[in-house]
């Protein structure tokens, strides 16, 4: 692993860096993130602006984040560790990978259990869609999609327009969102289609 390459690089859908770990329920979402995407590193000792503060307690560190994988996800998510000295600074490196036990939710202040994905260097709530496609990934061999109207419709619409939400796909079916819905999702597992942007700014395009 070139960690000065990493660092360099800076944050995204796969690397996290923390200065330190300040709370386990905190940083269950980044490893619940992790392992519902294509697995991510978390480097310990790293500001968010690539600058090497390296840590001082690793064990404390170690001990916070196996915290948040066991007792603040579920499933409990498997993860490995390498320490790595920068200029006489210490970088714990945590590694998790991506996991055939998905989804995976992270427990919140109030214990409620929420599912989260990497979006760019950020780890955010996952949507309906982006949970349902969760369950049905691990599922996915042998899909077969047959292109009814309805996709043939997005997919001319996608042509056009470039993009669609699901508000949209909904209204040019004239359909609830739940059947819109259940059509986005196996467009999203067979690889045909990809969501993109935030919960709350969802749409989705085809797949180049």
């Amino acid at each position: 692993m070139n960690i000065k390459r990493l660092i360099f690089e800076g944050e995204n859908d796969r690397i996290d860096f923390k200065k330190t770990i300040s709370s386990s329920p905190k940083i269950a979402k980044t490893l619940a993130a992790f392992a519902n995407h294509k697995g991510g590193s978390l480097l310990i000792g790293v500001a968010d602006d690539g600058k090497i503060t390296g840590v001082k307690a690793e064990d404390e560190e170690k001990y916070m984040i196996l915290t948040a994988a066991s007792q603040f996800c579920k499933p409990i998510i498997e993860c490995s560790f390498l320490e790595i000295y920068i200029d006489e600074k210490l970088v714990l490196v945590a590694n998790i990978p991506e996991s055939d036990k998905k989804p995976h939710y992270a427990m919140d202040e109030q214990k409620k259990w929420w599912a989260f994905i990497r979006v760019a260097d950020k780890s955010v709530l996952a949507s309906k869609i982006a949970l349902e496609v969760l369950k049905q990934t691990k599922n996915k061999n042998g899909m077969l999609i047959s292109y009814s109207d309805s996709e043939k419709k997005l997919m001319s619409f996608l042509a056009e327009y470039g993009k669609i939400t699901l508000r949209e796909f909904s209204k040019l079916l004239r359909c609830s969102h739940k059947k819109a819905q259940k059509i986005l999702v196996s467009l999203i597992v067979t690889n045909v289609i990809k969501a993109q942007g935030l919960e709350k700014e969802e749409y989705f395009t085809a797949v180049d």
